[in-house]
């Protein structure tokens, strides 16, 4: 019994590698060279990259990782271990190719689309297999369980701001690139643990 546990654990932790490293390929490769943020988590990173000069990959990993310390208690230790885990590999990803690769932009409607679809599959299997991507999740599902607001409606108002906030500093389009990132992916996720 204690095998089959530990053989399921090290399946379970396979496929969080590999959907945070296809979260990370959809980001580093498609997504951030044209300052699109996946999330609001990825919209903070954007600014931060802009303002401050840190790079994407430690951005998104501090913002993920302050928002997870108040998860352990709100959603236990083992989906914030999971989850802290998959935001680490995302991370490592981005920071491997933008160190190792020279990244060529394509046309942004292709790089939005496949940057959507590869961001849906990998955040897909990671909440199918007990984590998530971080990011504004788990303030959403914070202020959902104290206030009493749908957790969708939520995300969605504190991801809007960001992405309005990543426009302002950026270009006004992003907001219009964001939602549409935001649309496709959702559904990517939808189907994938329909």
């Amino acid at each position: 019994m204690l095998k089959i546990t530990a053989l399921m654990n090290f399946s379970r932790y396979g496929i969080l590698i590999s959907g945070a490293m296809l979260q990370g390929v959809a980001m580093a490769l498609f997504l951030f060279p044209h300052h699109i943020p996946s999330g609001g988590a990825a919209g903070l990173a954007i600014i931060f990259n802009q303002l401050f000069h840190l790079s994407h990959s430690w951005s998104l990993w501090l913002v993920n990782f302050t928002f997870l310390i108040f998860a352990i208690y709100w959603f236990g230790l083992a989906w914030t271990v999971r989850t802290m885990f998959a935001v680490t590999i995302t991370s490592i990803t981005i920071h491997v190719l933008n160190s190792t690769l020279v990244i060529h932009t394509h046309p942004l409607i292709i790089d939005l689309l496949f940057g959507a679809i590869l961001f849906g599959l990998g955040v897909g299997l990671l909440i199918k297999h007990g984590a998530s991507s971080g990011g504004m999740l788990i303030p959403a599902l914070m202020i959902s369980n104290t206030r009493h607001f749908p957790p969708g409606k939520t995300m969605f108002w504190i991801n809007l701001s960001i992405f309005v906030i990543t426009a302002c500093i950026i270009d006004w389009r992003i907001v219009i690139f964001a939602i549409i990132c935001q649309w496709i992916s959702s559904h990517i996720i939808d189907l994938n643990n329909a």
